[in-house]
């Protein structure tokens, strides 16, 4: 992470479960589907925003693993090992932070909501979320609407 990027952490299963879409994945047990969903709707924040992205799930393995789903280095499933929850890797990432404060976790867990606040990390819902990535994508159309323009005027201007 480069000094001075955002870490957005988000704790995958949890959001999953209260969005809509994200819900019906889970009710079909097609969860490579629904973590797929996920970060193709974070992912405006990550390319838009310049935010570092980290999608926890819990895990079945032996130890953590990671996947890197667009090859990039700062946007990363990661899964927790059998014995320890999404919330406890969530937790180990914000302590293990050099500023909790670049730290923005995801997640409805109140509980857990309130212990990363302590250590340091800001915290936002599922819905708030979804909110920002929709204003995240937004904001890109337009950008993209104002160049097309640009471009459009500036050939005219040529011919």
């Amino acid at each position: 992470m480069t000094a001075g990027q955002r870490h957005l952490l988000v704790d995958g299963y949890n959001v999953l479960h209260q969005w809509p879409r994200g819900k019906a994945f889970l009710r079909r047990g097609q969860l490579a589907a629904a973590r797929d969903y996920l970060a193709a709707e974070v992912r405006v924040l990550h390319d838009r925003e310049g935010l570092r992205v980290t999608l926890v799930f819990d895990g079945k393995g032996e130890k953590v693993e990671l996947e890197r789903p667009y090859e990039d280095l700062t946007f990363s499933f990661l899964y927790s090992p059998s014995g320890l929850s999404a919330d406890a890797v969530i937790e180990q990432l914000v302590s293990g932070a050099g500023d909790p404060s670049q730290c923005l976790v995801i997640t409805q867990d109140s509980l857990e909501r309130e212990t990363l606040q302590v250590a340091g990390a800001t915290v936002m819902s599922p819905e708030d979320l979804a909110a920002w990535v929709r204003q995240a994508e937004g904001r890109l159309a337009g950008e993209l609407q104002k160049r097309r323009q640009e471009s459009h005027e500036w050939w005219r201007d040529i011919k």
